[in-house]
């Protein structure tokens, strides 16, 4: 079955939903990564910091689904960021996926006071212009960290990949990023998984639509054009986290779920203007 999508404002189409691969690594890796496939995800987050780029790739080689179907993710991590080691840890994703180019290419955070993060992006815009990757785009990145992209390089970013969650909804960071033609993905989608689907509000519009707390969220997700990366590892949670796009979430519904924003909202503290990581 294939999944909606949407269109970044330089024309790149992206699934509008992902699967998040944190800790799926080795063989468990390969095999859930391939039951996604399978279920119709076209979009597979990955990263160096993961250690599962060969996990990942192998899934996708051995996916009898054309490579240009599928998408494909990584990230640079910080200790990566100066332009030749940038552009060689890309190469070596590359070579541990297997695949013949990495379909998004992200770096993983901007790490401001190393303050790099221009010198990382010229390496993934050559990375680009050589053939080892698809689209670029950047992960944790502040508008004033993807403003000083464009305006240093002209390059603009097809995607940031941040924290959102009905518990943290960043509806600022949204608008800036609509405004800009950037596409938005969410890592931790559901938040602290166990708390927020206890919250009564998301438990009764889930109830008054007959889906679980779950779906509800990631409905919520897809009504702000937001693009969720849950991880999961089983096939069926795979499939109902899927299940969502025909749920109907009123403008009502939608503003009661942002409403549970919260000022300390952040699963880890990560904010990307002080956070760093190598």
């Amino acid at each position: 079955m294939g999944f909606p999508s949407l269109t970044a404002g330089d024309g790149t189409v992206l699934p509008a939903i992902g699967l998040g691969t944190y800790k799926l690594n080795g063989e468990a890796g390969v095999e859930a990564v391939g039951h996604a496939i399978r279920a119709g995800y076209r979009l597979i987050d990955s990263a160096v910091n993961y250690e599962n780029e060969g996990a990942v790739g192998r899934a996708a080689r051995s996916a009898d689904v054309s490579p240009d179907e599928l998408v494909v993710t990584s990230k640079l991590p910080g200790r990566r960021h100066r332009y030749a080691e940038a552009l060689a840890t890309i190469q070596e994703s590359v070579y541990r996926s297997g695949l013949d180019r990495i379909g998004l290419y992200l770096i993983h955070w901007p790490n401001p006071k190393v303050d790099l993060y221009v010198e990382a992006w010229s390496a993934l815009i050559e990375a680009r212009k050589r053939g080892l990757v698809r689209h670029i785009g950047v992960s944790n990145f502040l508008p004033e960290h993807v403003d000083r992209l464009v305006a240093e390089t002209g390059v603009a970013p097809v995607v940031n990949q941040i924290e959102i969650h009905p518990y943290f909804p960043q509806p600022e960071v949204l608008d800036h990023h609509r405004a800009h033609g950037l596409l938005v993905q969410a890592w931790s989608p559901l938040g602290r998984r166990s708390e927020l689907l206890q919250d009564p509000t998301i438990a009764e519009i889930a109830r008054v639509h007959g889906i679980s707390p779950v779906q509800a969220v990631l409905a919520w997700h897809v009504a702000r054009q937001v693009i969720p990366l849950p991880k999961a590892s089983s096939a069926e949670r795979q499939r109902e986290n899927a299940n969502i796009f025909s749920i109907d979430l009123d403008d009502a519904e939608i503003e009661a779920i942002t409403a549970l924003g919260r000022p300390d909202g952040r699963t880890g503290g990560q904010d990307p203007a002080v956070y760093e990581e190598f």
